[in-house]
């Protein structure tokens, strides 16, 4: 039962979830749990600056109750730089769902919601920030390793930009879904924070949540990239509160999700049975191979090496029903053609493992330029390629002619890509495109050209990613859980089980339709890699990336572990009559 009232020119809304106060001077609105305690101290208003100018807040009309059903509530300001903007405040049964909208023209730079920036009389002026009561945060998005909650006080990001330099080592889920969680100390009850628009419209390459002192906003930098002429509404922020963990808050805001039409809804997928075969990756044993050798790991992605990977493997009845050739088996990333060298016969070898009952998943780095026209990229002011640009339409023609040349029966006739480094979306205010796609949408853009020239090249292609924004779901197949520690850091954790067990909840609540490649490196220790083994398949599809050592140790696998490795996949594999795996 939800029921509205004024109150001294403010208006209040109770549901059986929350309470919302919205202040008569519209700067606050208070949200307040079911125990009476405020939670936040939501500033309704926004800043939304452009290229040209920030944007200060002059005057603020009182809220006003535009629709009953569900109660709707307006805030309406006036912009040094808009000729209108307001805030639409929707107050459902569950949640409450807060929009910016502006009117009049720009380019936008940065957007911080839940904050304005004031010039109001006999008020103070500058950035006034949302206040909160709630000291803990949770990010779908790992970082550190060593961690997966965090005190509300320190920045947090989630996007698809990210890589191993200091205070960008984000790279792991780009993007993960938009998403935050808050709560007083880390327990129960949660709030879940999303932001809900079509992927089209996250134009954008990351969102950042800015702590202050007892208090945060939200930024958007769109970096000049997205032109308003007219009205534009800006993704909305759904905040949803009485959760008993942050991940069934995640759950929750897919359903936000969905109702929005900003992502599909979670539908059993029919696959082919060899998709939920255990997996071999050479990367780590092309890392242990390099640390003997004194080489980079990447001149050892050759013919012999995989033979070598593979023989060993046999030796202890370990046969993988699907093996990645991992970086850098090709010649040019862009270009993607064999490096002659180190794969004489690259489809010969390919039918050889067919022959043997075995699929081949080619690791494929996404954004590389190396070995294309620069006409075909996003450029910097100098004319220097960053990235593919797939709103080009040369672009995306090349891009499909590359996937078939790898996948296609009369190509090299590989059974899918492993993607890597959507990490690297291009950034930057001087950044030029073709198209009008940015940040996050721009990433969604190349990855659908990717996925569709793949299922053309060949039906059943699977197409691996670390993409689990639940807008990404139909551009992949299977979410890689991505490397297991940040080799940059100075002590990496003793168990790598508490960071994989994280990252596989925030799939399953995110993406549950998706399969999940538990991933294998890079591993502190053998008695970690064990302990992770022996839970691996309760979290996903069995991968494995070492042959006879592992690199970080040097520690060889014992005839125990190779004992341990064929028990893993072979209950795993008594299991996938029994229905989709997970």
């Amino acid at each position: 039962m939800t029921t509205v009232r004024a109150d001294g020119g403010g208006i209040l809304v109770e549901t059986a979830a929350y309470r919302l106060e919205v202040a008569a001077s519209g700067l606050v609105a208070r949200l307040v749990s079911l125990d009476g305690e405020t939670l936040l101290e939501l500033r309704p208003l926004a800043a939304v600056d452009t290229a040209g100018a920030p944007d200060e807040t002059l005057s603020v009309e009182g809220p006003a109750l535009v629709s009953e059903e569900p109660p709707t509530i307006e805030v309406r300001r006036r912009s040094t730089v808009w000729d209108e903007a307001l805030t639409r405040i929707v107050c459902r049964e569950d949640a409450v769902e807060l929009q910016t909208v502006v009117r009049g023209r720009g380019s936008l730079d940065v957007v911080r919601l839940l904050a304005f920036r004031s010039l109001l009389p006999g008020a103070p002026n500058g950035l006034m920030p949302s206040g909160s009561r709630l000291r803990a945060l949770f990010s779908p998005n790992p970082d550190d390793p060593r961690r997966f909650f965090r005190p509300a006080s320190e920045p947090a990001a989630i996007g698809v930009v990210g890589d191993s330099e200091p205070g960008r080592g984000r790279w792991f889920f780009t993007p993960a879904p938009l998403f935050l969680g808050l709560s007083r100390d880390g327990e129960a009850p949660w709030l879940g924070l999303g932001v809900v628009a079509p992927v089209e419209e996250l134009a954008f390459p990351e969102l950042r949540y800015e702590p202050l002192d007892r208090a945060f906003c939200l930024a958007l930098e769109y970096e000049g990239h997205t032109h308003v002429d007219g009205e534009l509404a800006l993704p909305a922020l759904v905040l949803a509160p009485g959760f008993v963990d942050p991940y069934d808050a995640l759950r929750a805001h897919r359903d936000v999700l969905v109702e929005a039409g900003a992502a599909p809804p979670p539908a059993p997928r029919g696959r082919p049975a060899w998709w939920s075969e255990p997996i071999f990756c050479g990367w780590g044993a092309q890392c242990a191979l390099a640390a003997d050798a004194g080489v980079p790991a990447a001149a050892l992605a050759t013919r012999d090496s995989y033979d070598r990977f593979l023989a060993a493997l046999a030796r202890q009845e370990l046969v993988p029903g699907i093996v990645v050739i991992d970086d850098k088996w090709q010649e040019t990333y862009g270009a993607n053609e064999p490096d002659t060298a180190k794969w004489p016969d690259l489809r010969g070898w390919i039918a050889g493992r067919h022959e043997a009952g075995q699929h081949v998943l080619l690791w494929w780095k996404a954004w590389d330029a190396e070995g294309l026209p620069p006409e075909l990229c996003v450029r910097n002011p100098d004319g220097e390629p960053l990235g593919l640009d797939p709103s080009n339409p040369s672009a995306r023609a090349r891009l499909r002619e590359v996937v078939h040349g790898l996948l296609a029966p009369a190509g090299l006739d590989a059974d899918g890509l492993k993607i890597d480094f959507t990490a690297r979306t291009p950034s930057g205010r001087a950044a030029a495109a073709a198209g009008p796609g940015w940040g996050i949408a721009l990433l969604h853009e190349l990855l659908a050209v990717v996925h569709a020239a793949a299922k053309e090249a060949k039906p059943d292609a699977l197409v691996v990613t670390h993409t689990p924004h639940p807008a990404f779901v139909d551009v992949t197949d299977m979410i890689r859980l991505n490397d297991m520690i940040r080799l940059e850091d100075p002590d990496a954790p003793p168990s790598v089980l508490p960071q994989m067990r994280h990252r596989a909840a925030v799939v399953r609540a995110a993406c549950p339709e998706l399969l999940v490649d538990t991933d294998d490196w890079c591993v502190p220790s053998l008695a970690a890699w064990r302990e992770y083994l022996a839970e691996k398949t309760s979290l996903g599809i069995p991968a494995l990336y070492y042959a006879e050592s592992l690199d970080a140790t040097n520690e060889a696998l014992a005839p125990d572990d190779y004992r341990a490795l064929r028990e893993t996949w072979a209950a795993w594999r008594s299991t996938q009559g029994d229905g989709p795996a997970r």
